[in-house]
């Protein structure tokens, strides 16, 4: 099980993320026009600098729903490996099997 502070801290990001992320999805879009003067640009780089530094996608982690694992994580389920492996052997995720031979 992860320490609960870094669960909430993934959790605190990602409410930034959501909050900031139109503003940002802006300012980006103006970086990457060409016909924006380089004024403009430094402007918008200005502005970028004033936003929450956890407000910015790459910087939250993805954790297991179940243990708060943020490595062997798997995208699909939303879940680690380890409670990928649990929940498969219990037959609580459809249309997984653990395989034998």
């Amino acid at each position: 099980m992860a320490k609960t502070s870094q669960v909430h801290r993934d959790l605190r990001r990602k409410a930034l993320i959501r909050k900031h992320g139109p503003r940002r999805a802006e300012l980006r879009a103006k970086l990457q026009d060409p016909a924006v003067s380089i004024e403009e640009k430094l402007a918008v780089q200005l502005a970028f600098s004033k936003l929450p530094r956890n407000s910015c996608p790459t910087r939250k982690n993805n954790r297991c729903a179940i243990t708060g694992r943020s490595h062997a994580y798997y995208n699909k389920f939303g879940i680690s490996r380890i409670a990928l492996r649990d929940l498969g052997l219990t037959g609580q995720l459809p249309g997984v099997r653990k395989s034998s031979w």
